[in-house]
């Protein structure tokens, strides 16, 4: 029903504005800019889907190899004691345990391209479980938002494009992503827990989150000893290592328990076509929204706006420069790396906007992108709070990007 709403606003405001453009100022581009918009968007998402496919048919078949050869299960009762907290609706020892584990852990190491189908067949798993097909449940619901906080320990790709634009040191950015990340996380966490009246104070979660804390600071300790260049280098070079162990101990796993691999393998990756075909309808849906609601020129107004009340209230307004990128994040990925990059070439790749940005692009992730590829690839209509704690694990991030920027850059 949000995403409903939100869909409607998107064409009602941009046609709003685009009307007032014509009518006050004879604006006759506007109108076939947005409609430009919708069929550039459309396409964007026909791609993505279809790019999806290979890899989702890669990563459901490994997955689907782990699975027969009893890895995701020893996850699951490895990790039962801390999922069993944050998801009390999810059977203890049950195969979805493992499947969360691995998305989540890929999308730490920065690997969008594993972390969505992982991320997929977690999602089909709980809707096995889901009582309301076309009703989010509260696993559903708290997985969703661990991955909209964006939660991530090696943003490579920021990293790089950082180097391509001229930055000095473009590791610099490294341990302020990092402890922005962090709190949109815990604040999407907490908002969560409130929603569902989840306890979490108690010693299992106590001893987690405090763990987590320790390993973050060991972490930033350990990066921030190396040269840059080498920062980049181990923190890439890391991320692929445990990639391919992961799918390499897969296979041996699956050899251990007499599995047939290439069989499991190919069972797996037939779901990924399928799979990739179900999410066309709500990719299209969405970024179509998003084109025609940014061609309209709604967000420039939003901008300006925000500028006017900051400059109003007398508060230093630097940031306001850099959040295009913060409000395209929840809505597109591609979108807020474009308004990224614009602002390291508009500003300067070391400039206080420019990497205000880059910390915006670390500290969150593509919140209506998110809601509508997972719940879309299992037929969920009904978001439930889904989107507000979402929102709020985003603004988090924002706020603390914003004071952590000033921070260390200011």
């Amino acid at each position: 029903m949000v995403l409903n709403y939100i869909w409607i606003g998107f064409f009602l405001v941009a046609f709003v504005i685009a009307a007032g453009k014509l009518l006050l100022w004879g604006d006759y581009d506007v109108f076939p800019a947005m409609m430009d918009a919708t069929f550039a968007s459309s396409k964007t998402a026909f791609e993505i889907s279809l790019g999806l496919t290979g890899v989702l048919s890669l990563w459901l078949g490994v997955m689907k190899v782990g699975e027969k050869g009893g890895v995701v299960s020893a996850l699951s009762r490895l990790l039962s004691p801390v999922f069993c907290k944050l998801f009390p609706d999810i059977p203890k020892g049950h195969p979805v345990t493992g499947s969360i584990f691995m998305n989540i852990a890929a999308n730490m190491l920065g690997l969008d391209n594993a972390a969505t189908p992982l991320g997929l067949k977690a999602m089909e798993q709980m809707q096995e479980l889901n009582q309301k097909k076309d009703t989010a449940s509260n696993p559903m619901i708290m997985f969703l938002v661990l991955n909209t906080s964006g939660l991530t320990l090696i943003p490579v790709s920021i990293m790089v494009y950082r180097a391509q634009m001229g930055a000095q040191q473009p590791t610099d950015i490294f341990i302020p992503i990092l402890l922005a990340t962090f709190f949109s996380t815990l604040a999407g966490i907490i908002a969560t827990s409130l929603y569902q009246r989840i306890n979490l104070i108690n010693r299992t979660m106590l001893l987690t989150l405090g763990g987590a804390c320790l390993l973050v600071v060991g972490v930033i300790w350990g990066f921030s000893r190396m040269a840059p260049e080498t920062m980049n280098r181990v923190s890439t070079t890391v991320a692929n290592i445990l990639l391919m162990t992961i799918i390499c101990a897969f296979i041996v796993a699956g050899m251990r328990k007499r599995v047939n691999v290439y069989e499991a393998f190919v069972e797996g990756a037939k779901d990924g076509f399928s799979t990739a075909v179900r999410i066309i309808p709500y990719l299209v849906a969405i970024l179509v929204g998003i084109g025609v609601f940014r061609a309209s020129g709604a967000m420039d107004l939003l901008i300006g706006g925000c500028r006017s009340v900051v400059e109003a209230c007398g508060v230093d307004n630097r940031w306001v420069d850099a959040m295009p990128t913060a409000l395209m994040k929840p809505l597109s990925g591609s979108g807020a790396r474009g308004m990224m990059v614009d602002a390291m070439t508009n500003y300067g790749a070391d400039s206080f906007v420019g990497r205000l940005s880059c910390i915006f692009q670390g500290s969150t992730d593509t919140t209506f992108y998110i809601l509508a590829v997972y719940f879309g690839s299992v037929g969920i209509r009904n978001t439930r709070h889904a989107v507000s704690c979402g929102l709020l694990a985003d603004f988090a991030g924002v706020i603390a990007a914003i004071a952590i920027c000033y921070l260390f850059f200011s």
